[in-house]
């Protein structure tokens, strides 16, 4: 029997099934990313599943005996005392699920535990706690009575990096089934075994990893889009037989005309897929080639004693794009608040560039008046917005930003966390700028909406700043990151995220030696100086591609088995043989290509 199992179950909001017949069946192992855009049913069917939304058909059924917590992605009202209180008065109320409720001192244990893994103080007041270890704090709730299924509401909001790889680290060693839904690629990438897509009120589930999902998805859309435009064809031709003559009319054959008025039904019932998001940035004039300079800037809060910022020296030319990468709290946005102005340093200086033009995107998203609409928020009430030169209507702009004319005039108040950031998105690229700088822009965007943003960033020719805690985003659209080193010093490393950590391994097998902040570079992997191949390792060099292409074939073969469907229906012992050999093809993938930088490195020396 599943852990967890829904039924047939349909949902209406409305007019229309958000959820219309969906059926979905959990086993203990398995670990489900629900995927879909804004709207399609993501929060609701964690509500459902969580019991706190009945369906409006259908049935769902928690195994007997089992229990399931949520992290969910609001503060729930009412939370407070200290963090150990809130996750014991969790972990007992779950336990009271089981056939055998845990004694009290199980539970003591099962509560140290979790706030131990979490880095949390037991003692601290959970109404103290910034968002990011309120969100550790309540993860840590659920996590607490070793749940047989967990539901994870965007586990990685307001987290940094750290936090994010021991929230990956609990949630793929978990015994029981985890349902979750993320905009966070690389958390998906790393914990999901099974996608869940819901898509004009169905679901469906893939039997693989993310990336085959993709392939799979595409291929699946291809055939839907042929199999419309050939049902389309068929319709087109039975209107035109149908408005013939009146002799035609007369002699027509009435099951013809109740065939059609099948297909028209059909037509009519045919839910069409979302559109993608279709961002354009309302681009300035050039800047100058250097956007702006950092000297030796230190800053210190009042009565804070110690600086947030300190000697931070930093070059930005027009075209680079910056993230800056620490953990929470550590004074990320109060140096991108230096660098912009905002704030004066103690000491040092900042220097602009000439003819700057900014746009800012908000983090808490305090700009937006709950009270206006969604038209008035971008415009202040004018009906057209000019963006690359052309003047277009308001309602066609927010369609491209999925906002259909329904949605125009209701309230900013009442749109939820992903409407919201897709405003603010629309109504920052209204304005004309040749610097961007976005304050954790992804959050709660849905995945395509996410690789939208990306691009649009990607192909941006002016300077971007970015606050990001997004592994993928940073790889993906950084030229270079500000990294917290600690003591309120950041310094510069070329590339994205991964560069990054590439970096910090290399400074750290070296004993510690980390690149000067001044020269924007990151620390090369050591080499030996004036030391030249030998024969025997050119050879190896040759050699390396041949390799790496063996066992990227190998894995990539693996992986195609893996996504078949039933795979995870096969004998315990096939699965862990396929899964291992996975992970043994990724460790002798990174060791070539350590092996194959090393040397070419040397032979290029």
């Amino acid at each position: 029997m599943s852990l967890l199992s829904l039924e047939d179950v349909t949902f209406s909001h409305g007019e229309a099934a958000l959820l219309n017949g969906v059926t979905l069946r959990l086993e203990a192992g398995q670990r489900m990313a629900l995927v879909g855009r804004n709207g399609a049913g993501k929060s609701t069917l964690m509500n459902l599943a969580a019991g706190n939304l009945a369906p409006d058909e259908g049935a769902i059924n928690v195994q007997k005996g089992r229990v399931l917590t949520r992290l969910e992605q609001e503060v729930p009202a009412g939370t407070a005392g200290t963090v150990r209180e809130v996750v014991t008065r969790g972990a007992q109320a779950a336990g009271a699920q089981k056939e055998h409720p845990p004694e009290d001192w199980e539970i003591d244990i099962a509560v140290d535990r979790v706030i131990g893994e979490l880095n949390l103080d037991p003692d601290e007041q959970f109404a103290d706690l910034s968002a990011g270890r309120k969100r550790r704090a309540l993860l840590a709730r659920a996590l607490a009575p070793d749940p047989d299924v967990l539901l994870l509401d965007e586990p990685t909001n307001h987290l940094d990096v750290e936090s994010i790889a021991v929230v990956e680290k609990l949630a793929g060693s978990l015994r029981g089934a985890v349902l979750f839904v993320t905009h966070d690629r690389a958390f998906l990438k790393r914990v999901a075994n099974r996608i869940g897509e819901l898509d004009r009120g169905g679901l469906s589930a893939w039997e693989c990893d993310y990336e085959t999902f993709l392939t799979r998805r595409a291929q699946q859309l291809e055939a839907e889009e042929a199999q419309a435009a050939a049902f389309d064809k068929v319709l087109a031709r039975e209107e035109a037989w149908i408005r013939q003559g009146i002799k035609a009319r007369r002699t027509r054959n009435e099951g013809r005309v109740r065939a059609l008025e099948d297909l028209r039904r059909q037509r009519a019932a045919r839910r069409q897929k979302l559109g993608n998001a279709n961002m354009v940035a309302a681009a300035a004039e050039k800047s100058g080639r250097l956007v702006l300079k950092a000297d030796s800037v230190t800053f210190t809060y009042p009565g804070a004693g110690e600086p947030t910022v300190r000697d931070l020296n930093l070059t930005l030319s027009r075209g680079d794009k910056l993230g800056l990468l620490g953990p929470n709290g550590c004074g990320k946005t109060t140096a991108l608040r230096l660098l912009l102005g905002a704030l004066t340093p103690d000491s040092g200086s900042v220097r602009e560039g000439t003819n700057l033009e900014v746009a800012y995107f908000d983090q808490l998203r305090d700009t937006l008046d709950p009270t206006k609409s969604v038209r008035e928020s971008v415009t202040d009430g004018a009906e057209e917005v000019t963006i690359g030169g052309r003047k277009k209507h308001v309602v066609g702009y927010l369609g491209d930003f999925l906002f259909p004319p329904d949605r125009v005039n209701v309230a900013v108040g009442s749109l939820s966390g992903g409407e919201r950031n897709r405003l603010l998105l629309a109504r920052l690229f209204t304005k004309p700028s040749n610097v961007l700088v976005l304050d954790e822009p992804t959050n709660d965007l849905d995945l395509e909406t996410l690789e939208l943003l990306e691009g649009l960033l990607v192909d941006y020719t002016g300077t971007v700043l970015l606050v990001s805690h997004d592994r993928d985003f940073l790889d993906h659209v950084a030229t270079s990151v500000l990294a917290y080193e600690g003591d309120g010093q950041f310094k510069e490393y070329d590339g994205g995220f991964s560069d990054w950590m590439r970096a910090r391994d290399a400074a750290e097998a070296a004993g510690g030696v980390t690149p000067s902040a001044g020269n924007s570079q990151a620390p090369a992997k050591s080499k030996p100086a004036g030391k030249k191949l030998s024969f025997k390792e050119r050879k190896e060099l040759d050699g390396l591609p041949a390799k790496m292409e063996k066992l990227e074939a190998e894995q990539a073969e693996l992986h195609a088995a893996m996504a078949e469907a039933g795979f995870y229906q096969r004998s315990q012992e096939e699965i862990t043989a396929a899964t291992d050999r996975d992970a043994a093809l990724t460790k002798q993938l990174e060791a070539a290509f350590e092996r194959w930088e090393t040397l070419e490195e040397r032979a290029t020396a």
